[in-house]
């Protein structure tokens, strides 16, 4: 009997502690990392979720785990990892982190609050710096969209990855994206408005936007295509 093809998937922000009760965090919902893990439930690939704070509930039958900080995702991307044949990293890793978290509520006080922040982990170039020949790895980028493919494809050679989904700004915590798909050999991909095969960028036949749970099932049925 083949082997099961083995999806992990990252969804949802990272809150990264400054005291016993606040945070830095950021406004994903975690609905396009959960789309992606339905879809590639549906489509019969055996699927991990790693799934940051967020109110959506995860999706049935799928092996979720919860992480809450970025040191968090790091330790379930080192476990995780090694076994999946794709890796897709939806989920919004915070920049910077507090260099020091107050273990107490910090008091408030008249004057300045002035933090201390050190960059994180770049997590999706750490897993692609390490990847097997045969694992592939999709990233995501959130630009304005006038620097959204300049930025995209940079993010995409520098973190040496097998494509990037780039999404304008609006896309943060909304219902419906209007996505492109850049990839490492250069190709430049939307969806189309009915779903069906990838066609070229600029097309007519392209939608302004598309829910998340249909782009959802376009990438993995893309992502099928090329296994």
């Amino acid at each position: 009997m083949p082997r099961s093809r083995r999806m992990l998937i990252s969804a949802g922000p990272t809150h990264e502690p400054i005291d016993a009760v606040r945070y830095i965090g950021n406004r994903s919902s975690g609905r396009m990392g959960i789309a992606l893990a339905e879809a590639a439930r549906d489509a019969g690939w055996e699927v991990t979720l790693l799934l940051g704070p967020v109110a959506l509930p995860p999706p049935l039958d799928v092996r979720t785990y919860s992480f809450e900080t970025a040191a968090e995702l790091e330790a379930l991307l080192a476990e995780h990892f090694p076994a999946c044949d794709v890796l897709i990293m939806a989920a919004a890793v915070a920049d910077y982190r507090p260099r020091a978290a107050c273990v107490s509520k910090l008091p408030r006080t008249e004057g300045p609050l002035l933090l201390e922040l050190e960059p994180t982990p770049d997590l999706v170039a750490r897993c692609a710096a390490r990847k097997r020949p045969d694992q592939r790895i999709i990233g995501f980028a959130l630009e304005e969209p006038g620097v959204l493919a300049e930025r995209a494809r940079e993010k995409l050679r520098r973190k040496g990855l097998d494509a990037i989904v780039a999404n304008p700004l609006s896309a943060m915590g909304a219902t419906h994206v209007a996505a492109t798909l850049f990839t490492a050999d250069g190709s430049v991909i939307r969806m189309p408005e009915a779903a069906g095969a990838p066609g070229r960028a600029g097309d007519s036949r392209f939608c302004a936007a598309v829910s998340k749970e249909d782009f959802a099932r376009w990438l993995v049925a893309w992502i099928e295509g090329r296994q």
